[in-house]
């Protein structure tokens, strides 16, 4: 398997040259959202006060909403954008399909069916609830893709897409039929639902830290068995890549990290999606790299979406699930008809 993949002298030489000026630009550009997080939204505050209240120099009211509100919220982008990206490369890899992401597994589907079961049936309605619900049941749902994709044989790529995909629109009528049928929990399931950063606190994330970690070192571990999987089937097999159990840790790989996510933030759509495509522009299709660059690339395109959202409305804002989804439907669109090419 080692003389098909690429080498890891190959990869080291391609660091110090271009690919290291990309992450270097990919870095700064993360820092530049992370400015703009923590400086813009109803009220601006000044780089100098921003800078004074995370040293804690600061006491005025603008340093509060920047430790208070949009610090945590700033964090909690970069988590779960890294999440999403990862999660998006991974689950491309294990389709071999430039259009798939967490949706294709169900992940999302099965995690709002949960959350809004949850509310209807035990009365939610603070987001920290939410959270198991949303773990068991983007987990649950990716089980059942996996178990309807495998049928007799191995796990095929197409069956894994087909498979994700109708679950997860029968899971979506579900939820919907859900929503109708009590107005109480369409009240309280919809902002979730939405995709926010908005309301979140750094306790949200204590609870998914330990899945998050398994699925970041899973993903990775998993990376160059995907490269050669990239090859196909019948290659990846003769070079003695076990096809079946790579595509099954990269499914739980990707169960882990989006179910995470969502569990916090709400199901968020082409995160997942875009941050692959972006960085595999950059650094090209090997994962050993892809991945490394997901994790700033993802980060950077949440919290510039969620920027966005609060300038676009002043005074009010716009949840970010909206805007990645308002933004992300003319990608999905040049990306099929790249892909059709």
């Amino acid at each position: 398997m080692s003389d098909a993949l690429t080498s890891n002298e190959a990869v080291r030489s391609r660091i110090p040259t271009r690919t290291a000026a990309v992450f270097a630009v990919g870095i700064a550009a993360l820092a530049v959202c992370i400015a703009l997080s923590l400086a813009l939204g109803t009220r601006p505050v000044p780089p100098g006060t921003v800078l004074d209240a995370l040293l804690g120099d600061d006491a005025s009211r603008d340093a509060i909403a920047v430790t208070g509100i949009r610090l945590p919220r700033t964090i909690i982008g970069i988590v779960v954008g890294a999440a999403l990206g990862l999660a998006g490369a991974v689950c491309q890899g294990v389709t071999r399909n430039p259009l798939a992401s967490p949706t294709t597994l169900g992940v999302n589907a099965g995690a709002a069916l949960a959350v809004v079961a949850a509310i209807h049936l035990l009365g939610l309605a603070r987001p920290a609830e939410f959270l198991p619900f949303a773990l068991a049941g983007a987990a649950l749902a990716a089980i059942a893709v996996f178990a309807l994709a495998r049928g007799a044989g191995d796990l095929d790529p197409v069956r894994l897409a087909l498979s994700g995909t109708v679950l997860a629109s029968v899971l979506a009528a579900w939820t919907s039929a859900l929503l109708l049928a009590s107005e109480q929990t369409l009240d309280e399931a919809r902002f979730w639902l939405v995709g926010s950063l908005a309301g979140r606190s750094l306790g949200m994330l204590v609870p998914v830290a330990a899945p998050l970690i398994a699925g970041t070192l899973l993903a990775f571990f998993v990376a160059p068995a995907l490269n050669a999987l990239s090859l196909g089937d019948d290659s990846a097999s003769a070079l003695g890549v076990p096809v079946a159990r790579t595509r099954l840790l990269g499914g739980i790989a990707v169960v882990l990290l989006a179910a995470s996510a969502v569990a916090v933030v709400g199901p968020i759509a082409f995160i997942g999606l875009a941050a692959p495509h972006l960085v595999r522009f950059a650094v090209g299709p090997d994962l050993r790299l892809l991945l490394p660059g997901c994790l700033i690339g993802g980060p950077a395109l949440l919290l510039a979406a969620d920027v966005l959202g609060r300038m676009l409305l002043r005074p009010t804002e716009i949840e970010v699930g909206i805007v990645t989804a308002f933004l992300g439907a003319p990608l999905l669109a040049v990306l099929a008809r790249k892909a059709a090419r």
